[in-house]
């Protein structure tokens, strides 16, 4: 290989996934540090007009995380195809505790916002050719040789792009991960979620609704066309059995669980189900390399935090990558170590507060449930104790200010 071809491959920044954490990076980087020459590789060739590393699910976004999409220029964009969320409503089956957050009492236009992945998919494909990162697509990673100044990462297609930091984008089965070895927990909840779009025959004025049940949370997110969006955790067992009923069937277990606060269910989409269980790494950070998004950690999905707590890691990682300067490298251990320190409290709270809420609201032990419902009346009552679980819904974290 010529010097010439060799420079032709080589990038400050690969991102290996170009789903939504791996865009967002690339983004940012352009937004933040344009003097940074960055590739995207992406295995899947996204049929015309839509954006790889995106399909037909839906994503609820925390108020934090769509201030980094304006930071980022295309909120007004994705704002056409979102729903907001202008009330959340937590509710524990069969007991009295209910706790209801507005935006009206954050001051806030809403609490979130609810976007079909493949309409940001396109806002996120046009974005990017705006600017001057190199799409590999079709292409993934399949090696990864770490040298001292630099890692040699190997693609599909045969090429090899010298990286001095190798940025793990790409999801819970991350190549990346395993071929760099990065240690990794993994535990099961012995539940699985099934996902999918419902019609209601009452509108839902922007209402999302967390209903814990014996199983886990049954939550609703409002949606655009008046649907709402479906995660239901249940028994592993009960969620087979509920993906191979019909649809009327199926709409009758789920009113009776969710019960009638938006009517009767009248329609329900295509149903997806996936095992749920909390992962982590260790430790997010390797030689020249970093693990963001599902391939760091997977949530369960109570409170929809995964997402965007693998958003925040983004945001902040351009940041500290911008902060290293032009002439700097931004593969250092120094500055992987930084960016770490700096994330490790999110990841913690964040992971802690979901595990608890999928264990606790799970157990039936009475003294349990009496303490939860007590607690659940005190927030609702008391806006001093309802107000840490609304800035944890709202997912902002100072992140404008990264040291």
């Amino acid at each position: 290989m010529t010097a010439q071809a060799m420079d032709a491959h080589s990038f400050d920044v690969v991102i290996a996934g170009g789903g939504m954490a791996g865009s967002t990076l690339a983004l940012a980087l352009h937004h933040l540090a344009p003097y940074l020459r960055v590739a995207l590789v992406e295995a899947q060739q996204a049929p015309v007009g839509l954006h790889p590393g995106f399909d037909g699910r839906s994503i609820a976004l925390a108020y934090g995380s769509v201030e980094i999409f304006q930071q980022l220029n295309v909120w007004s964009q994705m704002q056409e195809h979102a729903s907001a969320i202008k009330q959340i409503h937590v509710s524990d089956r069969g007991h009295s505790g209910i706790v209801n957050l507005s935006a009206k009492e954050q001051q806030l236009p809403a609490l979130g916002y609810v976007i079909e992945l493949m309409h940001a998919g396109r806002v996120f494909e046009h974005a990017l050719k705006q600017t001057a990162v190199s799409l590999y697509c079709p292409a993934s990673v399949t090696d990864i040789s770490q040298q001292e100044d630099v890692n040699l990462v190997t693609l599909s297609s045969g090429e090899i792009l010298r990286a001095k930091l190798l940025v793990g984008a790409d999801g819970g089965q991350s190549v990346c991960r395993k071929i760099l070895r990065m240690s990794q927990q993994q535990e099961s909840y012995g539940t699985s979620a099934i996902i999918a779009n419902v019609s209601t025959s009452q509108p839902h004025l922007g209402r999302a609704f967390e209903r814990f049940t014996e199983t886990g949370p049954c939550a609703l997110l409002p949606m655009q066309q008046g649907r709402s969006s479906l995660v239901w955790a249940l028994h592993d067992e009960q969620a087979q059995r509920l993906m191979h009923c019909s649809n009327e069937t199926f709409l009758q277990q789920l009113q009776s669980t969710f019960g009638y606060r938006l009517g009767r269910f009248v329609k329900t989409g295509e149903r997806a189900c996936y095992p749920l269980s909390l992962t982590k790494s260790d430790e997010p950070v390797a030689h020249r390399a970093v693990l963001v998004g599902n391939a760091a950690h997977t949530l369960h999905p109570v409170a929809g935090q995964g997402f965007n707590l693998g958003l925040r890691d983004v945001y902040v990682l351009a940041s500290h990558l911008a902060q290293v300067g032009e002439d700097k490298d931004v593969g250092s251990f120094s500055c992987l170590a930084n960016y770490w320190q700096q994330r490790q409290q999110d990841h913690q709270t964040t992971i802690t507060m979901t595990d608890t809420l999928a264990r606790v609201f799970a157990n039936q032990y009475f003294p349990l449930v009496a303490a939860r419902n007590g607690a659940l009346h005190l927030m609702d009552s008391i806006s001093l104790f309802k107000q840490p679980l609304a800035q944890q819904a709202l997912g902002r974290f100072n992140l404008f200010s990264v040291n």
